[in-house]
């Protein structure tokens, strides 16, 4: 059986320095009303800057970004979707940018994606927003599967760093779910993500924490 979130958070605790020390990283999500107001044009900015970064030096990206908002208009989602065939064979020779043609293909194909979720939703960001917590496994299959090179980590951090509620299955937290007995190798499958969102659901219940803060008190405690 899994410890309690008390007992997770006395470890992680322990291991950072004190109640003090520990709460001093765990920083709080945005409201779904701040997310919602969020333009689309951020989100799709933020997906393929971490698409970008995935299995490459984040720093490089990082310091190309103002040619990369200027190579795709600022991340305008109508006129990213309509990106023709020669705009992205000019975008692979753009030194503005990291020069990789699935990855820029991707800009196209996410600006789509968040298109139809605008037809569905009023705005991408407003179904961000909505979507329970007490399912954020489904969010990230719904990025996986609707959404271009967002599965594996790269849509959670996404995610992440827009603000959104949620948890990050980085290399820690999950060694410490496989400690805890709630999976025994790396979650891929549908029933392991079933089981991550039922101890994350069981220990938010408990602590009335949002799941990034469940989340990093996972990570915090590994070591």
């Amino acid at each position: 059986m899994a410890a309690s979130f008390v007992d997770l958070y006395a470890r992680a605790a322990a291991r950072k320095g004190g109640d003090a020390a520990l709460e001093a990283l765990l920083t709080s999500p945005k409201t779904a009303a701040e997310l919602a107001a969020i333009p689309d044009d951020r989100w799709l900015s933020d997906m393929t800057r971490r698409i970008f970064q995935s299995g490459f030096n984040w720093k490089v990206v990082d310091g190309k970004w103002d040619g990369f908002e200027a190579a795709f208009w600022g991340f305008d989602v109508g006129r990213c979707a309509l990106m023709s065939d020669e705009d992205l064979d000019a975008l692979v020779s753009d030194t503005r940018i990291v020069r990789n043609g699935a990855k820029i293909r991707s800009v196209r194909e996410n600006a789509a994606f968040l298109q139809d979720l605008a037809g569905e939703y009023g705005s991408a960001a407003k179904c961000f927003a909505a979507w329970p917590a007490e399912d954020y496994a489904g969010l990230l299959e719904m990025l996986k599967k609707r959404g271009s090179r967002l599965g594996g980590r790269v849509g959670a951090i996404a995610m992440r760093f827009m603000g959104r509620d949620g948890y990050l299955l980085s290399e820690d937290v999950v060694k410490a779910l496989i400690r805890e007995g709630v999976v025994d190798k790396e979650p891929t499958a549908r029933k392991d993500m079933a089981a991550v969102q039922a101890a994350f659901n069981a220990w938010a219940a408990e602590s009335g924490r949002p799941l990034s803060h469940i989340s990093r008190v996972l990570a915090f405690g590994v070591g």
